[in-house]
């Protein structure tokens, strides 16, 4: 499936050495002002090649805006918007033709369809996730007017933990750092493993405040439920936790419970969410990524014909791909707090009649 959401629909297409990648965002009311200098800014923060911490490759990512907008403001009918891929060097992956790289979906694309589009690995690259992050905008341009604010930066790279979560700094961090004396240690890593010719995962911590109470549908599309799914549809994500996470199955209750009190709650173990339904506190998830498979030493494998071989990976890679994953994580955050919010509009009799009562 290439479709995201309920009633904000989010459906990309493209490959990453296509002619281009694109989305079609479904569901935005009338009279949002679309702000194309901040969409474009957002893809900004993704775009390759800004640093040795990154892939080399080269994309502009300039967004156009096809469909949907009308001078600067949302018509209500389907935005679509394309970005031109430029830098594409479709002859560094001849020598992976006709073999599976480890790590990567091309035995499990090949399984599935029988074809593949073995350049930069077509429709499973984390290329498609600048279409992504152009939808992702939107929704952002739409929460600010309900004041929900989205940010993410980098937790944990290579076992290098942050100890303090500054959002602000993250957002000037080449390395998206969330803690500023955890990123030298944390940049150091990035660079030996690209050194070595190998890579290492990491962590991204997201964050969402001004979340009313009240978002999220029981039972089947709960918030942390979609949250999760969300995060877990970026490429090379493995895992996802909401608030505590997997520190709360080794708390007692009594630990565990976020006691209310007239200010609010005590702690936010819950990260903001009890019963699929935001509780008006901020909302944290934590997305786990893998180190990118794409490294250049040498590796087994095989061929498409069941040939045992042994390889070396060209190309141009992230050694790292966490860093530039903390715009994609606040981007599927972004669309999925929006989506719910669109939901919630049905869930009172009194919301309802406050749009359609007649003042008279």
């Amino acid at each position: 499936m290439n479709t995201f959401g309920r009633k904000l629909r989010l459906t990309t297409f493209g490959e990453s050495h296509g002619r281009a990648i694109g989305c079609i965002l479904d569901g935005v009311p009338a009279g949002l002002a679309i702000d194309e200098a901040f969409i474009q800014s957002e893809l900004d923060r993704r775009r390759p090649g800004q640093s040795a911490l990154t892939t080399g490759r080269k994309e502009p990512d300039r967004v156009e805006i096809l469909s949907g907008v009308f001078e600067g403001m949302s018509t209500g009918t389907p935005i679509a918007m394309a970005i031109f891929n430029t830098d594409q060097k479709s002859r560094d992956y001849e020598n992976v033709k006709k073999l599976f790289r480890p790590g990567h979906a091309d035995y499990t694309y090949w399984q599935k369809y029988g074809i593949r589009d073995y350049r930069g690995g077509g429709r499973s690259s984390a290329r498609e996730t600048a279409a992504r992050v152009a939808a992702g905008a939107i929704a952002k341009l739409m929460l600010r007017e309900l004041g929900v604010t989205v940010e993410a930066g980098i937790l944990e790279i290579d076992g290098i933990e942050a100890q303090r979560y500054d959002f602000a700094h993250a957002r000037e961090s080449l390395l998206n750092a969330l803690d500023p004396e955890a990123e030298p240690a944390q940049e150091a890593a990035v660079l030996a493993a690209k050194e070595a010719h190998d890579s290492v995962g990491g962590a991204v911590l997201t964050r969402a405040t001004g979340v009313p109470a009240g978002w999220g549908e029981p039972l089947y599309y709960k918030l942390d439920a979609v949250l999760a799914e969300a995060m877990m549809g970026i490429n090379a994500a493995k895992a996802v936790e909401i608030g505590a996470g997997a520190a709360a199955a080794r708390m007692k209750g009594s630990e565990n419970n976020d006691a209310l009190t007239p200010g609010g709650f005590e702690s936010n173990h819950s990260g903001g969410i009890l019963g699929g339904i935001s509780n008006g506190d901020e909302i944290y998830v934590t997305t786990w990524f893998k180190p990118t498979p794409s490294i250049f030493k040498e590796q087994q494998s095989l061929t498409t014909e069941g040939e045992s071989i042994r390889y070396k990976l060209k190309g141009r890679h992230d050694p790292c791909v966490a860093i530039r994953g903390v715009i994609v994580c606040e981007a599927m955050m972004a669309l999925t707090l929006a989506d719910m919010a669109l939901l919630n509009l049905g869930s009172r009799m009194e919301h309802l009649a406050a749009i359609y009562r007649s003042p008279n």
